[in-house]
């Protein structure tokens, strides 16, 4: 039996067991149109295909000694003891610059489902929850992450209504082994 439920930071260790994967076969590429001037044309093109761990980017673990998390809220799907996914959503943080100073937003920080129990709805019961408590935060927005090699959540995220509303090519520049990647960040109004 599944079971998706609101967790606190004893269950870190848990959390990161679960993986955090990206099957890739197609990312979007930007093209500019006189330079950006003329507007940017989004196409799905496909790759070889590879699998790009997050986990090596993202552990829970890690997440207090960068910031507060008081105002931060875990959520983890279980199939019976079993960690299958996890997700944390992000409130009200000092220094955190995706937030650019807003009280009325919240961030998908990370959304992660185990391998062999994608594509059965825990992702989307696990964003259900979290919406949930984002708007009981009194949370009008959800700010969401994702990068251009990472079409299934593009997908998800535009299937929930959210709206692609940043491309950053170069948010990830100084970075030389994610360099070619394009952030893409997501508006949801809650």
């Amino acid at each position: 039996m599944i079971i998706v439920e609101e967790v606190d930071k004893s269950f870190f260790e848990l959390y990161d067991k679960v993986s955090m994967n990206v099957d890739v076969h197609s990312e979007y590429k930007v093209k500019r149109i006189d330079n950006g001037l003329g507007g940017l044309v989004l196409e799905e093109i496909p790759v070889n295909p590879y699998i790009k761990d997050l986990s090596v980017y993202e552990r829970a673990m890690d997440y207090e000694k960068e910031f507060d998390i008081t105002n931060w809220r875990f959520y983890m799907a279980f199939d019976g003891e079993k960690p299958i996914g996890a997700m944390t959503v992000v409130g009200r943080t000092e220094g955190l610059n995706m937030l650019s100073g807003r009280n009325d937003a919240c961030v998908l920080w990370d959304i992660r489902v185990a391998d062999a129990y994608k594509h059965n709805g825990i992702g989307q019961k696990l964003l259900d929850i979290g919406i949930a408590g984002a708007k009981n935060d009194g949370y009008s927005q959800m700010i969401i992450e994702c990068q251009n090699n990472n079409v299934p959540a593009c997908n998800f995220y535009k299937k929930q209504g959210a709206m692609l509303s940043k491309i950053d090519m170069y948010a990830y520049y100084l970075e030389a082994d994610i360099r070619n990647e394009i952030q893409f960040v997501w508006y949801l109004d809650l």
